[in-house]
């Protein structure tokens, strides 16, 4: 399985964007899972939210609920992440990351996942 990351970027307190995630390989297992983690400079990699690619089941890390929102496009094997009302603190490297057989008990779980996409940097200013 390949990832493909893309979308991050500079933007302001408050704004918007978008991550892409596309997946490639074989993916067609029910129990295929895609995840973005976040690593912030001097930090541990954070869980930020999961998706079950073929059933459509979330998961959100508690500080991005109600702001961060996943989507699928099953057609392209591709994930986004809207990301609204950005912070400060959401500065970090956002990674894609993938498992064809995770429980959801592992999704937050870094060490699961068997598949990791490049960082694509999102930094917000204030």
């Amino acid at each position: 399985v390949q990832l493909q990351a893309s979308g991050g970027g500079l933007v302001q307190v408050g704004d918007s964007l978008r991550l892409s995630c596309a997946a490639s390989g074989r993916i067609s297992s029910m129990r295929f899972v895609m995840a973005w983690f976040r690593q912030a400079p001097g930090k541990g990699r954070e869980f930020v939210a999961a998706v079950n690619l073929r059933g459509g089941s979330t998961r959100y890390e508690d500080s991005v609920k109600g702001r961060f929102t996943l989507s699928r496009d099953n057609a392209k094997n591709t994930v986004y992440l809207e990301m609204n009302n950005l912070k400060p603190e959401d500065t970090a490297v956002y990674y894609c990351a993938a498992d064809s057989q995770l429980i959801s008990s592992s999704w937050t779980n870094p060490h699961a996942y068997d598949y990791w996409g490049q960082g694509t940097q999102v930094t917000v200013s204030s």
